[in-house]
């Protein structure tokens, strides 16, 4: 029995939540895969997943089995990384994941640009406005805006980016615009639920932190409709600076109130590797942090 060969089968299987994809991961039949997770089940003597006719899902057991199995398969290809050599060509599948706008903004050139470079190597970009635990989703590497918590991930601060208020100079030119938080009450507020505190704005004043409870006319589920019906003249949003780069630039959108606005957030690269990170992973890190502190948009 091989055990290596079982952990990868059944992390294919609870990760592709189906035995049918997760042959076609493999390139495995699936009766194959069916039977290597079976034979796991019976060695260990527990019941890993949970099989209906329209889906499978991982037992409190499987959980726990699985991340454990997906850490010894990240050592094991460590491992033979470290004999192969430290500068052995980047091959193989990577996981990254970032926010969905800064994604397809920033991280996706790079992602290309890797491709390009390395072409052993296959990536998979997840791009969520939520915060991602790498380890659980099977992620090799992820993008964060904000503070991190205590983690024993390795993490590279790349650059910040501000938590800004803007308008489109057609709402600016037909309205007053407000010159305090208070102000902000009176106005036309677009608020994208993205965001975990959309409804609750916070701003930096001589007397400190200074919380606003905000009744957006407008509230949509993503940046991008917010920054569109900002441009548009509806009202004034808040949003983080790099979000409106280009509208900035073209003079669609201003900045307001910038006195008011909060600490910089940071922007960092983690990924879950630690002494002997691989080399598909290394080469990736080290392509978006160059790409990413390089940016004004971020520096």
């Amino acid at each position: 029995m091989n055990r290596i060969h079982l952990m990868t089968v059944y992390v294919a299987v609870a990760e592709e939540q189906g035995f049918a994809a997760a042959s076609r991961r493999l390139q495995m039949s699936p009766p194959a895969v069916t039977r290597a997770v079976a034979t796991l089940e019976e060695h260990l003597g527990v019941k890993l997943l949970n099989r209906t006719t329209r889906y499978v899902r991982v037992t409190e057991a499987g959980q726990r089995y699985l991340e454990d199995a997906r850490r010894i398969l990240a050592d094991v290809d460590a491992a033979d990384e470290a004999a192969a050599g430290i500068n052995a060509e980047p091959r193989g599948h990577l996981a990254v994941t970032a926010p969905v706008l800064f994604g397809r903004m920033f991280v996706m050139p790079g992602i290309v640009d890797y491709l390009q470079q390395y072409p052993g190597t296959e990536v998979s970009a997840v791009f969520l406005d939520r915060v991602v635990n790498l380890l659980e989703e099977g992620l090799d590497v992820g993008i964060r805006i904000g503070e991190l918590p205590d983690s024993s991930m390795r993490a590279l601060n790349v650059g910040f980016v501000r938590l800004i208020l803007c308008a489109s100079p057609e709402y600016i030119k037909d309205n007053c615009l407000p010159a305090t938080p208070d102000d902000l009450l009176s106005h036309s507020l677009i608020a994208s639920r993205s965001s975990s505190d959309a409804l609750h704005w916070r701003f930096q004043t001589d007397k400190g932190e200074r919380p606003l409870r905000v009744h957006p006319r407008l509230t949509v589920t993503t940046n991008d409709a917010a920054i569109e019906a900002t441009v548009e003249g509806f009202g004034i949003s808040r949003l983080l600076s790099y979000q409106v780069v280009p509208q900035l630039a073209e003079r669609k959108l201003q900045i307001i109130m910038p006195e008011y606005e909060p600490a910089p957030l940071p922007i960092n690269i983690v990924h879950r590797e630690g002494r002997l990170a691989s080399s598909k992973v290394r080469a990736f890190v080290d392509l978006m942090v160059d790409r990413l502190r390089n940016d004004k948009a971020l520096n």
